[in-house]
């Protein structure tokens, strides 16, 4: 697992979405993994500022969807299929059918997240998967605990996530869905290149969890050391707790340019 150190939100996007070009450089059809939430925002208008000046081309490009409430329209402005198209798919000028997501409607739900797995394989599996990560080390709806070689499937939100999450429910708990699908660990960890992204203080106590902690479903997203490929991106505050901090810059300063992340 790489650690890279950066100054804030914004360096941290601007990074990972040059990756993003790279990757889409050399595979201009990739399969690009969003994660949503407000951490990953900086990624993708960084990246979407690439596309804009030219120095991108994404026509070709794939966007795979990591979580879905269940039970909201496709249409509802807070279900993540609304929010994504919003936020990643309209700035970069992705057409809805090169995206792929969980059907949150299905009567059987089970079935929607067989199939939805099985259309990430058929698509060739996802080449980079951007992730955010929970004070509590969650990833994607991977709530502790979670089986590390948990498939997608439905979870049942706690009652704190809803009471979190009703802020985008005109603070309405009573609105937010009791259950979601989300892509499960064993099936994140099946993407080529993992990049977690985390910002503040308040993820502090989970970075160091994950990066340097034991390998515990207690931390889910501790899962990314099992990875061949996982970098992980963080502001100064996030990095707070990390006992190696000194030695990540270092390794970072020094690898070669060609190397990317």
């Amino acid at each position: 697992m790489e650690v890279v150190i950066v100054p804030d939100a914004k360096a941290g996007g601007e990074l990972i979405a040059e990756a993003m070009a790279q990757l889409l450089g050399r595979k201009p059809d990739a399969v690009l993994g969003v994660a949503t939430g407000s951490t990953p925002l900086p990624i993708y208008a960084a990246l979407a500022a690439k596309v804009h000046s030219g120095a991108v081309d994404v026509s070709r490009a794939r966007i795979a969807q990591l979580d879905e409430y269940v039970g909201l329209p496709a249409e509802h402005p807070e279900s993540y299929r609304s929010v994504l198209r919003s936020e990643v798919l309209e700035p970069l000028g992705i057409e809805m059918d090169a995206f792929m997501g969980p059907d949150g409607t299905a009567e059987d739900v089970q079935g929607a997240c067989e199939a939805y797995d099985a259309a990430l394989a058929a698509a060739g599996g996802v080449d980079l998967q951007v992730l955010g990560i929970g004070t509590d080390g969650h990833i994607g709806f991977n709530e502790p605990c979670s089986s590390l070689a948990s498939r997608t499937r439905i979870k049942t939100l706690t009652e704190q996530t809803r009471i979190d999450n009703a802020r985008f429910f005109d603070g309405d708990i009573e609105q937010v869905p009791h259950h979601v699908i989300t892509q499960g660990i064993g099936t994140i960890l099946e993407a080529r290149h993992l990049v977690l992204l985390a910002t503040g203080e308040g993820k502090a106590d989970a970075v160091a969890a994950t990066v340097e902690g034991p390998v515990a479903a207690v931390c889910p997203a501790s899962a990314l050391q099992l990875h061949p490929h996982a970098t992980v991106v963080v502001d100064e505050a996030a990095a707070s707790k990390l006992k190696l901090a000194d030695y990540f810059r270092h390794t970072y300063v020094n690898k070669p340019d060609w190397q990317g992340i």
